[in-house]
């Protein structure tokens, strides 16, 4: 004999209880809420000024032109072979150092365009650039 009654439902129960779980979840979230704006540490610095001038001094262009039989012009001026290494030194020293358009005639060898460019190499020019027309 059994005292009391007794249901063959009772079963022992396999699921977890999230009501509690998500309870604690948004009260520490809102403990994160208002605590997290109190921890941020602020560190009062005064920080170096600076002005920022654009450069006034620009670089010129040096135009060398090698016309179809070869011959250089520096600035349209024409100029001989050991001349024109001299020049380009000198265009080397300057400061700001200019930049060399070189503009080669289409039917000239590209030796002359090479050589100038070697001896602008040699001269330290560091800024070179090809001048071409648009057909």
């Amino acid at each position: 004999m059994a005292f009391g009654t007794q249901d063959d439902t009772d079963e022992v129960m396999n699921e977890i209880n999230m009501t509690p779980f998500v309870d604690v979840m948004l009260v520490l979230l809102i403990i994160f809420i208002i605590t997290v704006p109190v921890m941020q540490h602020a560190v009062s610095i005064e920080l170096p000024r600076a002005t920022n001038q654009p450069e006034s001094l620009k670089p010129e262009t040096v135009r060398l032109s090698v016309d179809a039989s070869g011959a250089y012009f520096w600035n349209a001026d024409p100029v001989s072979d050991d001349a024109l290494q001299a020049r380009l030194a000198g265009a080397a020293a300057q400061v700001p150092q200019p930049e060399l358009h070189i503009r080669g005639d289409k039917a000239v060898r590209y030796e002359r365009v090479a050589r100038a460019m070697a001896a602008a190499q040699r001269a330290g020019v560091h800024k070179i650039g090809f001048v071409t027309e648009p057909e």
